[in-house]
């Protein structure tokens, strides 16, 4: 039998977030859970739903503790499901990547992304893989901001109709980019999608 995977998708719980670009993670999470006929339960920590991708074992998890705070609903769920910090995927919006790109990664710091630094702070390990979801940058007068109060209003906001087409398409390729790491591993995945 295949080690399990736990496999997140960051978020803000509640209908006011559940089209935000913040929320891509959640989408993805979603999206692998009706392909594989995973029911997602809410619990008091996170939305959680227990099955197979494809052979694998996994879990699914949607932290209902804010994005800041994703740590305190991951480490119950590696702990009680017995999962190796390693078979752990984050699924992640990024303000760094062109809106619509996804980046695989085995490893590494937080990029100043507070929902992964809080579940580094938890787990107590930056080696587990993630991949990030291209939400692109907000624009004042044609220029990239880095304006806190803009940057959290257009995270926190829903995207245009043809930005929401091309962030589906993203969390797609995402959900495909999960499946073959838990099938084939990190490597394997890191190859086909990080193009």
């Amino acid at each position: 039998m295949p080690d399990r995977w736990l496999i997140a998708g960051l978020g803000n719980p509640g209908p006011e977030y559940s089209h935000n670009r913040h929320n891509v993670g959640y989408w993805c999470v979603n999206r692998l859970s009706r392909l594989h006929g995973i029911n997602l339960r809410a619990k008091t920590l996170a939305a959680i739903g227990e099955g197979a991708i494809l052979g694998t074992p996994v879990l699914l998890v949607k932290p209902r503790t804010y994005v800041n705070k994703s740590g305190d609903a991951i480490v119950p769920a590696l702990r009680k499901w017995k999962v190796d910090p390693t078979n752990l995927l984050v699924i992640y919006d990024d303000l760094d990547l062109p809106m619509g790109r996804i980046r695989i990664r085995s490893g590494g710091g937080d990029g100043g992304y507070k929902g992964l630094k809080s579940i580094i702070g938890s787990v107590g390990t930056r080696d587990f893989p993630r991949i990030r979801i291209g939400i692109g940058r907000p624009h004042i007068d044609g220029e990239p901001s880095w304006e806190p109060g803009v940057v959290g209003e257009y995270v926190l906001g829903d995207p245009t109709r043809e930005q929401a087409k091309t962030l589906q398409a993203a969390v797609s390729r995402a959900a495909q980019a999960a499946e073959r790491m838990v099938t084939e591993g990190v490597e394997a995945a890191m190859n086909r999608y990080n193009k």
